[in-house]
């Protein structure tokens, strides 16, 4: 019989080689006994996982990232093959699941419901792993606290790859469990290549796992079946990241991070509220006592705190070099921070609470827990609340569709500032159809690019001599002065416009940059052509 109890270990091998019996100790017994304990913790958090993802998933409007899944998944597959080939490889595996998704409705529920219905599988697997290391009533605790987790709630509802990462990279730190019993390495080398390939900073997961593997001083046949399964996941992904590591100039954005990133990534772990921080801290510290258990014992502590720590730490010091962290790149190490916290939670009631309490005193300490993260997800409520508005996104293309649907009319000039504002376009094509792209110089999606080719200084001074007005849309901190443009085109745009045009001066939303330019009083455009009257404000319709 293998053991599956709440310390996952090596089988012993006999004087034949064979794989020796373990005997099921007595936590193991009672879950056979009532084999429902195990199936709850992992269907509850689920439960709840997928409740809160569908929670204001149409909320409207689409951040920059969401948008360029929803423009890119849209095109045809040979256009998607050609755009990977100049930007975004590490996202192509993802890009073409969504264009399957997206054939059947290209909106803004569907874009994220894969993301929800991956964070939902998370939630399970959190419950599936506490309840396998430590015991049901762990799994449950650990499944909610990831699904009432702010950060877990986020990505569940972002149209992107990240929650889908944290689902296989789960289910790959699982089936790592099963692997040092049974030796079978496949499934776990499976799941982990792909979960790379989805992004391919889900490699550092491979690191994890070696510490884990260390902690537990596993014994040579699982060193050896754990690197073959570890050099066919790198040796998959080598293609993937030679191309990627040539588009790191995207990543030219970032920072180092700093001691103050650390600890923002803690809290975002362990609990956006000061009370639910102060009291998982401490609890998190609690549940590392597995930490000393017997060699070759791969416990919850020594399996949970490397999957925390690792990857993230890893990350953060090779951006000292060359910046490469971003959180949602390492949204999957937050599986093993509510497993710590449960596994301290229960460490307290089995030291504090007696002994002997009857057959149903098990049963009332779990719904204890439970009701005290019931109140935990109370105290988030507001940020889990705010999350949903999509304000709180760094821009909301939603917002500067919606505006220029109602003021610009079919066959009117549009001048997007910088290439990258095109992408409101793009994701929300019905509220520009039959507008002039002033810049453009061909479709977007033959060009292989995310934006579009667009016309060089000189033709786009021509083009511009021939308007008396033009729409801009464009980014609101460009035009307010807080960052220059690098390029000459874009240079180009706001010297001409500054130089021959002058902007109305309503804002048309306070949230989106949408504005009608008309030619100056006295700046001649194309010969003999009036400025003419500034168009009324339509009525939104």
């Amino acid at each position: 019989m293998v053991n599956v109890g709440p310390l996952v270990e090596p089988q012993p091998l006999d004087a034949a080689g064979e794989a020796a019996v373990v005997p099921v100790r007595a936590a193991d017994r009672a879950t056979v006994r009532a084999p429902g304990r195990g199936a709850l913790a992992a269907v509850v958090p689920a439960a709840v996982m997928l409740a809160l993802g569908l929670w204001g998933v149409d909320r409207g409007g689409t951040w920059r990232d969401e948008a360029v899944t929803l423009q890119v998944a849209r095109r045809g597959v040979p256009d998607i093959w050609r755009l990977l080939h100049s930007v975004d490889a590490v996202h192509g595996l993802y890009y073409l699941l969504m264009h399957a998704v997206l054939a059947v409705r290209p909106d803004e529920v569907l874009l994220r419901l894969p993301s929800v219905c991956a964070a939902t599988v998370t939630a399970a697997l959190v419950g599936t792993l506490g309840t396998r290391l430590a015991g049901p009533r762990v799994g449950l605790w650990a499944g909610l606290l990831y699904a009432i987790t702010p950060m877990a709630g986020h990505y569940a509802q972002e149209g992107r790859s990240y929650a889908l990462v944290a689902a296989g990279a789960t289910g790959a730190t699982l089936l790592l469990t099963r692997a040092v019993r049974t030796n079978s390495w496949r499934s776990y080398g499976l799941l982990l290549g792909l979960t790379c390939w989805l992004h391919e900073f889900a490699v550092l997961l491979l690191l994890a796992h070696a510490v884990s593997l260390a902690l537990a001083r596993a014994d040579r046949r699982v060193w050896r079946g754990w690197g073959r399964a570890a050099g066919a996941v790198v040796l998959a992904l080598l293609p993937m990241a030679l191309v990627s590591h040539a588009q790191s100039a995207q990543l030219a954005w970032l920072g180092p991070p700093t001691w103050d990133t650390a600890q923002g990534l803690l809290r975002a772990f362990l609990g956006e509220s000061d009370p639910l921080y102060w009291t998982c801290l401490p609890l998190a510290l609690l549940g590392l006592a597995g930490l000393a258990a017997p060699r070759g014992r791969l416990t919850l502590a020594r399996l949970c705190l490397p999957l925390t720590v690792v990857p993230p730490a890893a990350l953060m010091l090779a951006s000292q070099l060359s910046p490469l962290y971003v959180d949602r790149y390492v949204l999957y190490a937050l599986s093993g921070a509510p497993l710590l916290v449960a596994a301290g939670a229960d460490a307290v009631v089995r030291r504090c609470l007696p002994t002997t309490g009857g057959r149903w005193f098990p049963s009332l300490a779990a719904a204890f827990g439970v009701a005290l993260l019931g109140l935990a997800y109370l105290g988030q409520l507001p940020l889990l609340r705010a999350d949903r508005d999509p304000a709180n996104r760094p821009d909301d293309l939603g917002a500067v569709a919606r505006v220029a649907e109602h003021a610009v009319r079919p066959g009117q000039p549009v001048l997007f500032l910088p290439a990258q504002a095109r992408n409101a376009a793009l994701a929300y094509p019905d509220a520009f159809r039959g507008v002039r792209d002033v810049a453009l110089l061909s479709p977007v999606a033959p060009s292989g690019t995310l934006y579009g080719r667009e016309a060089d200084p000189a033709l786009l001074r021509a083009r511009l001599a021939r308007l008396d007005r033009v729409w801009v849309v464009a980014d609101r901190d460009l035009m307010e002065g807080r960052w220059s443009p690098a390029g000459a085109a874009e240079r180009a745009k706001m010297a001409l416009l500054a130089e021959e045009f002058t902007p109305v001066e309503e804002t048309l939303s306070p949230d989106a940059s949408v504005r009608l330019y008309v030619r100056r009083a006295g700046v001649s455009g194309v010969p003999g052509t009036p400025p003419g009257p500034v168009p009324p404000r339509p009525a939104p319709r």
